[in-house]
């Protein structure tokens, strides 16, 4: 079957496919906001080390990535070459989350914490990679991919809101307190692991691509990092994960420090901020299906910063109107998410035309990799603040101008920057739509002749 051949995916098939980001989203807002909090106040460990802990394993995490798609890449069964990593994936995830969420007790050790957060990141980079390798191979065409990346992106946003309000509701309804919640929220994550994933593998296909497996040395991998097309994906990549990891790290601060809310107050902000992601989604992936991925993507990283400062210069004390203007600078929030990962699975293609072997696992590891190098980076502003003598208090007082104004530059400047610079990296991107269009043909070619088919 051609990519002109391929047939247009249902909405139906695309909900089942999407349906595994609810759980994993849940794991990707719990491991940057909700677990370390609640093993530092509710297990009891020093908040110094609960940081140590998790700085080592995302840095352990990174080096995960390559090594499981380029495994990916190796892998040819009847099942598919990323469905079964999905399987494998199921197992792990729900121990770690049993583990992690449900039976851990106050006073639990520090090396409790690291070998199942190291055992969690390890499932959940698997589980993640194979989902995006598997949506590479679902919609071969240029416009489809955006589409399916789309919906991959929007059952991701819905994840992560539903995760975010669960210990809410259930401190509020008085089920119990929070500790309570964190717990039924391991529990959620443990029952819609095999309920999602499985209904994936039972509904969706995933068509089986041709090309040589990879083979050839590690420099063989790194000259994948010389190549135009990547290399300004991946720098873009980059400035977009460091830009909202510093919003993320700063919000609570910020909105309570400067603005003078409190920490509920500053968490709605954050939800409705998501909310917009969710409902922008479908139109940056209609808008890139008119303009390209990449100018898409340039357009929405500039318009997302001049919304972004915007909306943090709003002054406070009027939750109504910072809630509106957090919503309107998070419309475009999604875009980069989801463009990212279809503009790598289109270089794979390319890659596949020039030399004949399939990256694109491996590939879109590189693309995680990056992305979580963005999120340690993005803590860089914490070190920035202890140096000017900011304190972490709880009210709009206690702290200097020079470290109100400091918390106000990089919170508000900095990502703004960023973003530009992510949009304006992407200026002359060689992998234009006309250009992926004329790959796919000569690959579809390509694999159509017998003599193609290299085992």
């Amino acid at each position: 079957m051609t990519a002109a051949s391929a047939p247009r995916r249902s909405n139906a098939v695309l909900a089942a496919f999407s349906g595994p980001c609810l759980p994993l989203a849940a794991f990707g807002v719990a491991l940057p906001v909700t677990l370390p909090e609640f093993y530092a106040t509710h297990v009891g460990l020093e908040l110094g080390v609960v940081a140590a802990v998790f700085m080592a394993v995302r840095l352990i995490d990174i080096v995960f990535d390559p090594f499981i798609g380029w495994g990916m890449d190796k892998t040819k069964t009847r099942f598919g070459r990323y469905r079964p990593w999905m399987a494998i994936s199921t197992p792990m995830l729900m121990l770690a989350a049993f583990m992690m969420f449900v039976v851990v007790e106050p006073g639990a050790p520090p090396v409790y914490l690291f070998g199942w957060l190291l055992f969690l990141y390890l499932g959940f980079s698997i589980g993640t990679l194979g989902q995006l390798g598997w949506a590479a191979v679902l919609a071969p065409q240029y416009d489809q991919r955006s589409r399916v990346y789309g919906w991959w992106q929007v059952f991701n946003i819905i994840g992560v809101v539903l995760i975010l309000v669960l210990p809410t509701i259930v401190v509020k309804t008085g089920i119990g307190d929070y500790a309570d919640g964190v717990r039924i929220m391991g529990w959620a994550i443990v029952i819609a692991l095999p309920v999602t994933i499985g209904l994936a593998m039972f509904v969706v296909p995933e068509p089986v691509t041709k090309g040589d497996q990879p083979h050839g040395s590690l420099g063989a991998y790194l000259s994948l990092l010389g190549q135009k097309t990547v290399r300004k994906l991946l720098i873009s990549d980059l400035l977009l994960g460091v830009a909202p990891g510093i919003t993320g790290s700063l919000l609570f601060f910020f909105f309570g420090q400067v603005r003078g809310y409190d920490h509920t107050q500053a968490g709605l902000f954050m939800l409705v901020y998501f909310i917009a992601g969710l409902c922008g989604a479908p139109f940056w992936a209609w808008f890139a299906t008119r303009v390209g991925k990449d100018r898409g993507l340039a357009v929405a990283s500039i318009v997302s910063a001049v919304l972004y400062v915007g909306a943090t210069l709003v002054p406070g004390g009027n939750f109504v109107l910072t809630a509106v203007v957090m919503f309107i600078a998070g419309l475009p929030y999604a875009a980069g998410l989801f463009l990212t990962r279809a503009m790598m699975a289109d270089a794979g293609d390319e890659e596949r035309f020039k030399t004949g072997v399939d990256r694109t696992g491996l590939m879109l590891s590189i693309l995680s990799a990056t992305t979580k190098i963005g999120h340690v980076v993005a803590l860089i502003p914490y070190f920035i603040l202890q140096a000017v003598g900011f304190q972490a208090l709880p009210g709009p007082s206690g702290n200097s101008e020079t470290a109100l104004l400091t918390l106000q530059i990089l919170f508000i400047a900095v990502p703004g920057v960023l973003l530009v610079l992510a949009g304006w990296m992407l200026k002359d991107y060689p992998l234009t739509q006309a250009r992926h269009n004329a790959i796919r043909e000569k690959l579809d070619a390509r694999d159509a002749e017998p003599t193609a088919v290299r085992l």
